[in-house]
């Protein structure tokens, strides 16, 4: 390994750089992802469970709120009829987004920076390419005469260079899109189950009543 770095010269030190960001994003969101983590299956048959004769105390929510990122998103919301009993289903719907939305960030996070590591390996790879064509030509001497050496060490920095690109390239933007398709599930799972937990919420609201006429508009 040491003799391929050698001989494809200085511009392969950013492609190492990029595979070592790249490797870590890829251990951290497989690890981070994981159901148990995000969304327990479980979860939302338990909290509807929970919510089914009373609102549960703050105790209670605080540990859902630490169970997963599902289960803060849930937190959020029981949070919010607790501290306003007379809130709006609006205002209920307004919360579970605001909370999804956070959640949506934790989800993403260094995602972009995976997929730029994606796209830029490639050029970096092409950038190597470059140098050692630089080299190739430099091989020549005015006279017509090659120099062997310099010819051999430009042709390894073009290859290499490229090769090494593409081998970091398609393997972060394979990840890339599963992490995507991943983040995707787990959204539309959050989405459909605060849908299912505001009616459930909401029998806790209390009703303000409706105005009465003044006597003088009759």
């Amino acid at each position: 390994m040491l003799s391929i770095i050698q001989a494809a010269g200085w511009p392969i030190w950013p492609l190492i750089l990029c595979s070592v960001a790249a490797l870590t994003i890829v251990i951290e969101r497989l690890f981070s992802l994981r159901p148990t983590l995000i969304a327990p299956p479980e979860l939302l048959e338990e909290v509807l469970t929970l919510t089914r004769s009373s609102l549960p105390g703050t105790d209670v929510v605080d540990k859902l709120a630490q169970n997963s990122l599902l289960g803060g998103v849930f937190a959020t919301g029981l949070r919010a009829v607790i501290q306003e009993p007379r809130i709006a289903e609006d205002a209920l719907r307004q919360a579970f987004e605001s909370a999804g939305r956070i959640a949506l960030h934790r989800l993403e996070r260094y995602l972009n920076t995976l997929g730029t590591i994606a796209a830029v390996a490639p050029l970096l790879g092409l950038f190597g390419t470059v140098i050692g064509m630089i080299e190739i030509f430099g091989s020549q001497a005015p006279t017509g005469a090659t120099n062997p050496q310099q010819l051999a060490h430009g042709i390894s920095v073009a290859l290499y260079n490229t090769a090494f690109g593409l081998l970091i390239a398609i393997p972060a933007l394979m990840f890339y899109r599963y992490f995507r398709g991943r983040v995707d599930e787990y959204l539309l799972t959050m989405e459909l189950a605060s849908e299912r937990l505001v009616p459930q919420l909401m029998r806790f609201a209390v009703r303000t009543p409706p105005t009465q006429p003044a006597e003088g508009a009759r």
